[in-house]
């Protein structure tokens, strides 16, 4: 069984530092971000089982995200602040937060928070977020599997590992096709509608979007495959 993943966003770096070796020597697989808008994207992967979500962050801060991200998903989230008054405390767990820790803490405070969060997730519960099986040839959007076709596999892999990033017809067209067959664009625009479609129905919404005269991009903000 894989060690548990946790994403320590927090852009003081040598804070964020110290935490991820905590929670590495407590047996986890920690990671860190020091920049909110790059957050979503990482969530939108799928690969993440807790978040410790700092309050003040560049480009958009804490409590935003932890909304944004409890709209649509119910990764555990414990917020880390210096804002200690009981206001504060009270809009950090109702914008969706599961625990709230003032700073200064001890990190062994932050790791026992981490492991009592954690144990209050139902056993066997389905991971959130949108799962890519790249071996496999599937994906899962929170536990349960997208009736894909193989084009439109790797139409979601290509467009999902390129957050926020604009990719032309011919882009998606070298990526799936892989024997270069001829392929008119009206081909790949009806897999990217089907897809979405199918994103849309089991709850993914707006993740691809149209890029004029381009072709299609992936939502970073889409913290709904989450």
């Amino acid at each position: 069984m894989s060690a548990q993943h946790i994403l320590v966003v927090e852009d003081e770096l040598r804070l964020a530092r110290l935490l991820v070796s905590y929670l590495q020597a407590a047996g986890y697989r920690a990671t860190a971000q020091h920049d909110g808008l790059a957050v979503q994207a990482t969530v939108a992967a799928g690969d993440v089982d807790l978040i410790l979500l700092d309050w003040m962050l560049p480009g958009i801060d804490g409590l935003t995200l932890c909304r944004a991200l409890r709209a649509s998903s119910d990764i555990p989230i414990i917020m880390m602040t210096a804002r200690a008054q009981e206001e504060d405390r009270l809009d950090g767990l109702d914008g969706g937060a599961d625990d709230y820790i003032c700073k200064p803490f001890s990190p062994r405070e932050v790791v026992a928070r981490v492991r009592a969060v954690l144990r209050r997730r139902p056993a066997g519960s389905p991971k959130p977020g949108l799962q890519i099986d790249e071996q496999g040839v599937r994906a899962f959007l929170h536990g349960a599997e997208l009736p894909l076709t193989p084009v439109e596999f790797r139409l979601l892999k290509m467009l999902r590992d390129a957050p926020g990033q604009a990719l032309s017809r011919d882009d998606l067209r070298g990526g799936v096709y892989e024997d270069r067959r001829i392929v008119h664009d009206r081909t790949i625009d009806t897999h990217v509608k089907n897809l979405r479609r199918k994103l849309e129905e089991a709850g993914l919404a707006e993740a691809i979007s149209a890029v004029y005269g381009v072709g299609y991009r992936w939502e970073a903000r889409s913290a709904r495959a989450s």
